[in-house]
């Protein structure tokens, strides 16, 4: 009997750790290495046009996800049900990026390919916080920092999976051929990029398929006094907790410091691509190599940090991995093609690349723990019977400000003339939530 149910607690653990895989390609694959850049290079004419068209989805997805996932939050709060959100975030998940198949090189029409594409980024949203609020049910709280970190690392090695499959068997370059020298799998036709296209349908089954042992054998919350839906009143609720804060400082500055810290993350993350094409002039498959190795150092962190997590603390975890996170920004800031600070390099040589490569490494490494401690943070400093609503203030707060990176960055780089002096604001919002997170107080042992 004990024997069955610590296979039940496994499974349970398991297949929540799935979403995390089923989720990620979205992210690498459609966000950031195939689909974006895809998007912006062949399927508009001018590729400022094609940036500019995918910087307003960011946009509408992020205002879409702050102003309602804290009220989904605590809609789901008050009913104690999360699966069934899920789940229909999930049909528009498959949907939508089935959808971008669509997106055909010229296209003339790029309106329902960029709903498509807004609307996948608004569900994925929206799954992961309730998927992040069903944490506390699945382990004692001595052992969330490992749960998340373990989630975040197969999150990590499932982008990596997928983005070497498209590189291997898909994905086509000049010559029409993959990276193995052979046509794009399933005869798909290169001249018409439908090797790059499946980005979209082959997302979409992934998730499909790895999503199966979620929804079977991931429990929903028990509830021990039903709730009947009264949004109204969650709304209200929302507020309420949302003026409470000021009784919960810890909670608060920890959501003020990681909406500093993500946003600046998220910058890295969405200008890394465009900095080492443009200062160290890589080409695709450079830029493919690096998020392999992004992919696969993270996934090692997020399991390190994990560990770590659970051992000293998840504010620990954050604090010593955004210092080393400010350290390689510091190493690319510094880094171009014919010097290191000062030091003159060969532009021939590979010596800026394997920089940027050991950079790009390190990047990894530090980023999947301060994300994964992030959220098991939140998980302590939270009241249980508000963490859904609380997860969805911390997609409200990771929101509010997403333009600021981005547009600092841009209005450094235009008055500067340079794509490097461009990176100083991600290091200044860095040491900003850094420094903000000496104002958290744990009460609990994390």
């Amino acid at each position: 009997m004990n024997g069955r149910l610590q296979l039940k607690d496994k499974l349970k653990v398991y297949s929540w750790m799935l979403f995390d895989w089923a989720c990620q390609p979205i992210h690498t694959l459609i966000a950031t290495f195939i689909f974006g850049p895809y998007f912006v290079q062949a399927v508009v004419d001018n590729p400022v046009e094609g940036q500019a068209l995918i910087g307003m989805a960011v946009t509408v997805s992020g205002i879409v996800v702050a102003i309602f996932s804290p009220i989904l939050g605590a809609v789901a709060d008050q009913t104690q049900k999360r699966k069934p959100w899920i789940l229909m975030f999930s049909v528009f998940f498959v949907i939508s990026t089935l959808s971008l198949w669509f997106a055909e090189p010229n296209l003339e029409n790029t309106f329902w390919v960029l709903l498509a594409y807004t609307i996948g980024f608004i569900a994925a949203d929206f799954s992961t916080v309730f998927t992040n609020a069903m944490m506390p049910s699945l382990e004692k709280p001595e052992k969330l920092g490992k749960l998340s970190g373990a989630g975040w690392g197969l999150g990590y090695l499932g982008g990596l999976v997928s983005l070497i499959i498209m590189l291997s068997l898909f994905v086509e370059q000049e010559n029409g051929l993959t990276l193995l020298g052979n046509s794009p799998a399933l005869g798909l036709d290169p001249g018409e990029r439908e090797g790059t296209r499946i980005v979209g349908p082959l997302t979409a089954l992934w998730y499909v398929i790895f999503m199966i042992p979620f929804f079977v054998f991931v429990p929903d919350v028990k509830m021990t006094t039903p709730s009947q839906l009264d949004v109204k009143k969650a709304i209200g609720d929302l507020l309420l907790n949302i003026v409470n804060l000021r009784k919960q400082p810890s909670l608060g500055w920890f959501l003020v410091a990681s909406m500093f810290y993500r946003d600046a993350m998220n910058g890295i993350f969405f200008f890394g691509g465009i900095y080492a094409a443009g200062v160290l002039e890589m080409n695709t498959v450079q830029l493919g190599i690096f998020g392999v190795l992004a992919a696969a150092t993270g996934t090692v962190g997020a399991y390190w940090g994990g560990a770590l997590d659970s051992k000293y603390g998840s504010k620990f975890c954050i604090s010593f991995m955004l210092g080393g996170l400010v350290i390689v920004t510091l190493v690319i800031f510094g880094l171009s093609r014919s010097e290191f600070y000062g030091i003159a390099l060969d532009p021939k040589s590979y010596t800026p690349d394997i920089i940027f490569y050991i950079a790009g490494g390190l990047l990894g490494f530090v980023s999947g723990p301060i994300q994964s401690a992030s959220r098991t943070l939140l998980v302590f400093l939270a009241d249980e019977r508000q963490i859904t609503e609380n997860f969805g203030l911390y997609a409200l707060v990771g929101r509010a400000t997403a333009f600021l990176a981005p547009a600092l960055i841009t209005w450094f780089t235009l008055a500067s003339g340079s794509q490097q002096i461009g990176l100083v604001p991600i290091i200044f919002l860095l040491l900003i939530g850094w420094y903000l997170l000496r104002f958290v107080n744990v009460k609990k042992r994390v």
